[in-house]
């Protein structure tokens, strides 16, 4: 029934808009149309290049929600309990890095993309060829776990409890809402806004993405424990 399926609707689509507003998946969005701009494309192969980098990330964590949840979907209940608590400590322990960034921006401990898969990113955002940027897409999306994937690793988490065709939908309910941002910058820009505009908008609330990200972790934490021990039932 609609009744018993909205609070996971719900938790759904408000960790997805949250997520969606990661500084780590939009800076990467912007480098790459920094070079297609750069190389001189017209609008025409922007908006190509950049609807194919983003169907690349959109299927890329489609894909991986879907073995992850089928994976949890087969351990046997007995340890779902366990395990469900043990994902949620490890949400709340991000949730706390993210919310430090709030307040110290990448000092100490980090949840960000590893140096050595920055650096990549940054050589593979030079080929700007359909393939160069699908791959792009599939490589961003691997890699930036570390700094988007706990918010993600709730859903799943919950979504594989019960997992159905209505779970199905939501997952890529979740995954469309999370790509969302990038086809707005996208659309932006080839309606002729300034690329430089819209990164320094992120560098200045770069910080405020992370608290919101970091509150709303620590919440998807504990929403897990509460799960865990029968007091909330999605299913």
């Amino acid at each position: 029934m609609l009744e018993a399926q909205l609070p996971a609707i719900i938790t759904v689509v408000t960790t997805a808009a949250i997520d969606a507003i990661n500084p780590c998946a939009i800076g990467v969005m912007i480098l790459m149309i920094s070079v297609i701009m750069g190389g001189g494309k017209k609008t025409g192969r922007l908006l190509l290049l950049g609807s194919v980098y983003i169907f690349a990330v959109f299927a890329t964590y489609l894909i991986a929600g879907l073995g992850l949840t089928f994976f949890l979907a087969a351990i046997p209940l007995a340890v779902t309990e366990y395990l469900s608590i043990f994902v949620a400590v490890i949400l709340i322990g991000a949730g706390i890095l993210e919310i430090k960034d709030y307040f110290w921006y990448g000092r100490w401990a980090t949840l960000a993309i590893p140096v050595y898969f920055s650096e990549k990113i940054k050589h593979f955002s030079q080929r700007t060829t359909i393939f160069g940027v699908a791959f792009l897409g599939f490589f961003v999306a691997a890699v930036e776990l570390p700094c988007t994937g706990a918010p993600y690793l709730a859903i799943i988490t919950i979504l594989s409890q019960y997992f159905d065709a209505t779970a199905f939908a939501l997952l890529v309910l979740y995954n469309v809402i999370f790509v969302s941002p990038l086809i707005v910058i996208l659309l932006m820009v080839a309606g002729g806004a300034e690329i430089v505009d819209i990164q320094k908008w992120k560098q200045s609330n770069r910080g405020v993405m992370r608290l919101f990200i970091g509150l709303l972790t620590v919440a998807l934490g504990w929403l897990l424990i509460l799960i865990a021990n029968g007091t909330i039932n999605f299913g």
